[in-house]
């Protein structure tokens, strides 16, 4: 049994997961981390890390970005290998998040959905082959409750994609205050909030007198909390290193 310390334990997803593992005989939340103590739980949550003294095998961090910097000193400070699903890191945050990868394995993805990895597959083999022709435009919508945007998992997809083009790619993310024609070599982004809208990622290929479109809608939270203990169950075994979900999906 695999013994996980959530870290955002309260939050919605950190109850996602608390629910999958209570219903799993492979996974154990063996506490929490999470400055709001207004829901209870079958096992200790702790405001703060450095007074958890309970024996854990992994971390789950979906909480935010404020949260970073205890979570990854209680990790590397033990060892503990992490599941990095918070959004909206700096720069700075990823760095440091890359540089304690050389103590500990991580496991760092915007989206734990293992649709979402196919669709990256797919957007990228499209773009490569279209990237002279087509125009690329990104669109993500969300619940009115998310507080980054564009999402991480739409940066990370605008990410991929260019990693394969052959030219540089400027990302564009509001066109009211440009007066001037769509460029070639830019990708735009664009975020939608609004209701409960769980995540949908939509990749836009706009040619001459053809679209092609390319989409994932996620119906329930259930899903990205599957993928967060199965990463977990993955990244317990491996060496210090950063992991992404195509590591997991091409075992």
């Amino acid at each position: 049994m695999i013994r996980i310390l959530m870290s955002g334990c309260n939050g919605r997803m950190g109850q996602v997961i608390t629910r999958l593992a209570s219903q799993s005989n492979d996974f154990k939340i063996a506490a929490g981390y999470d400055l709001n103590d207004s829901i209870k739980n079958n096992y200790p949550v702790f405001k703060n890390l450095d007074e958890c003294n309970v024996k854990v095998d992994v971390i789950i961090d979906f909480s935010n970005s404020d949260a970073f910097d205890s979570v990854l000193k209680f990790s590397t400070s033990r060892a503990i290998p992490l599941v990095m699903a918070t959004t909206g890191l700096s720069p700075v945050q990823q760095n440091l998040l890359e540089a304690a990868s050389k103590q500990i394995p991580i496991f760092s993805s915007a989206n734990m959905s293992l649709g979402v990895s196919l669709l990256i597959d797919l957007v990228k083999k499209a773009a490569r082959i279209l990237e002279s022709s087509f125009d690329i435009e990104i669109i993500e919508k969300h619940h009115n409750q998310k507080l980054d945007a564009p999402s991480g998992t739409a940066l990370s997809i605008a990410d991929e994609i260019s990693s394969v083009l052959e030219q540089k790619y400027e990302y564009i993310y509001d066109r009211h205050s440009r007066r001037k024609k769509r460029s070639k070599s830019e990708i735009g982004i664009h975020a939608v909030r609004g209701g409960t809208i769980v995540g949908e990622h939509s990749v836009i290929f706009a040619g001459s007198d053809e679209i092609i479109e390319i989409n994932h809608s996620a119906m329930s939270k259930d899903i990205f909390g599957t993928g967060a203990l199965r990463a977990a169950a993955f990244i317990c075994s491996k060496a210090p290193g950063i992991y992404s979900m195509s590591d997991l999906v091409s075992i």
